[in-house]
């Protein structure tokens, strides 16, 4: 037996096994208690296996519902973002505004208003606008707010609305695909009219489309110009997201 100890620790050494009677493996000789033992090990091997499988499993398991919350996370912020945007263009037309006097209308002054954006003089270009943004939030005739949006521009292109005419014309374009169109859109919204509280998402739109064009290295720049013109904003943290992705 003591011999039978040796020869176990010189086998397997550093091996804590549970502490079972030596007598359960049998009598019999060294040769055939030694063979007794092997197929213990090969079997808790094989249990350790199938546990490491378990846990691979279950690990690729977590990966993959963790990937899948950070998407459905993504596509929550774009519904939201895309409610915000509704918002601030019902709030600008629900808006209650002073009438405009003849004066006024003659001298062509502006009549401010809750959602950011001033409201013309010009009853026929408030009209106008009107009627390209009920094509999209209320009608979702996209393809007839395309030419509505660019007839818009073309009849006032100094318009106080214009810069959102233009955000909105790059976002029908964007989802169209027409991406080169989308970005003249959003580029001239970024250049042009640098306190417009669309730029920021004109950039990261940019940024987008430049990632569709395989042009990495110009969707970081835009990404960058996002998170550093507006640090704390929604448009911001997704900039983030995409650079953390890229």
């Amino acid at each position: 037996m003591q011999k039978l100890s040796i020869v176990l620790a010189l086998l397997i050494p550093g091996v804590v096994f549970a502490q079972a009677p030596v007598s359960k493996l049998g009598s019999g000789s060294i040769e055939e208690r030694l063979n007794q033992l092997e197929r213990v090990m090969d079997a808790r091997n094989a249990a350790q296996m199938a546990l490491l499988d378990q846990m691979n499993t279950l690990q690729n398991e977590v990966a993959e519902l963790r990937g899948r919350t950070e998407e459905h996370a993504y596509q929550l912020e774009q519904i939201l973002q895309r409610q915000r945007e509704i918002y601030q263009e019902l709030d600008r037309r629900l808006a209650v505004t002073p009438p405009v006097t003849p004066t006024q209308q003659s001298e062509g002054q502006v009549q401010g208003n809750a959602g950011g954006v001033a409201m013309s003089s010009n009853l026929n270009e408030n009209d106008a606008y009107d009627r390209a943004i009920k094509l999209v939030l209320e009608q979702k005739r996209y393809d007839d707010a395309i030419p509505a949006f660019r007839e818009f521009l073309e009849r006032f292109p100094e318009s106080t609305y214009a810069a959102n005419a233009h955000y909105w014309l790059g976002q029908l374009l964007f989802a169209d695909g027409k991406l080169d169109d989308a970005k003249k859109e959003f580029s001239i919204v970024v250049d042009n009219f640098p306190d417009s509280n669309k730029r920021g998402d004109c950039l990261l739109k940019l940024g987008r489309i430049a990632q569709q064009q395989q042009q990495p290295q110009a969707a970081r720049s835009y990404f960058q110009r996002v998170i550093d013109s507006y640090p704390s904003s929604t448009e911001a943290d997704l900039a983030r997201k995409q650079l953390a992705e890229m």
